[in-house]
């Protein structure tokens, strides 16, 4: 009887942190603006677009999964594609949070400690950060003259302008000071309990960020990132065509937009809600005179069709991990 009394528990706690997810989730959307854009667009697009998404959480959870098996060869697709999946909501609730949690999905499904599966994580994100730069290098390489203005004159000059003299000093002071913390916690290593946990899992870290050099399949990576940025892209292109008023664009332009895009998702605020339709409007309306209100109606298509997206699986994959055995 107690033992049932613990299950019983143990799922309600499970459905309540679900519906706080799920709440968070489904708090940023702005209805009011969704349904607006949604009356005039093509469903069929949308529809077409948020299945594309789910196909690229799936590659995702792959590729992750490639990076997690010289670590532990026993982790399922299955597991990795609900630790993103989880990952995704947890975003909603606090930004970057959902890269922590996902971590904590494997180690507990698997052997891997959670230090080095955390290593995996900061491998991953940093590899999508360098192929989302190459990507807008070789856009600006080939198309300049149409989109080098946006980049430069509305993304680069406000951050050169807002580093100033004195930010750099500040800058330069954090990296002094944390330089001389890791130089203090190497000293201490072995004479202070604290220092000696923050070096275990510091090795842990970089065991996973090197787990790359150890995995099979290294062209499988490469094929899934390229798959994954294809994915992305694809979902740009659907987007787009839904909105019968930008039906002019063509593919280079969806490319465009998904990098704008990916910038504004990079800014640290739950689920990327604001900065994303920002970025995303200004961008359209920079580059093709398109007044600022349709730039929003696309964004928060954009944006929302995928939030409601994430928070579906999210949730489909919180219960089937928490009620697995």
């Amino acid at each position: 009887m107690k033992e049932r009394y613990k299950k019983i528990l143990k799922y309600a706690v499970s459905v309540a942190v679900a519906a706080v997810l799920l709440y968070f989730s489904f708090r940023g959307v702005k209805w009011e603006d969704f349904m607006n854009g949604l009356r005039g667009c093509r469903w069929g697009f949308v529809i077409l677009s948020m299945a594309v998404s789910v196909v690229a959480f799936w590659l995702r959870g792959l590729r992750w999964r490639q990076i997690l098996l010289p670590i532990d060869s026993g982790i399922a697709r299955l597991t990795a594609f609900d630790a993103v999946n989880i990952g995704y909501i947890a975003n909603f609730v606090f930004p970057r949070i959902g890269e922590f949690v996902r971590c904590g999905v494997i180690s507990a499904r698997s052997k891997a400690t959670y230090d080095r599966v955390l290593g995996t994580v900061v491998l991953e994100r940093g590899w999508d950060l360098v192929v989302m730069l190459l990507v807008a290098v070789a856009l600006l390489a080939f198309r300049w003259e149409k989109f080098g203005s946006f980049f430069v004159d509305r993304m680069w000059h406000p951050i050169e302008d807002s580093l100033n003299f004195s930010m750099w000093w500040i800058v330069a002071v954090l990296v002094l000071v944390m330089a001389v913390c890791c130089v203090a916690v190497w000293k201490y290593r072995d004479r202070n309990r604290v220092c000696s946990k923050i070096v275990s899992v510091s090795k842990g870290i970089l065991e996973g960020f090197t787990s790359a050099f150890r995995m099979d399949g290294k062209l499988t990576f490469l094929l899934y990132t390229v798959l994954i940025w294809v994915m992305y892209w694809l979902m740009a292109v659907c987007t787009m065509y839904a909105i019968p008023d930008l039906g002019y664009l063509n593919a280079v332009d969806a490319l465009f937009l998904m990098i704008a895009g990916s910038f504004g998702w990079l800014v640290p605020v739950p689920g990327g809600f604001g900065s994303f339709h920002f970025i995303v409007s200004l961008a359209l309306s920079t580059i093709y005179g398109i007044p600022f209100e349709l730039g929003i109606i696309f964004a928060t298509l954009s944006h929302e069709s995928q939030a409601v997206t994430m928070a579906l699986c999210g949730g489909i994959s919180y219960f089937h991990e928490t009620f697995r055995k």
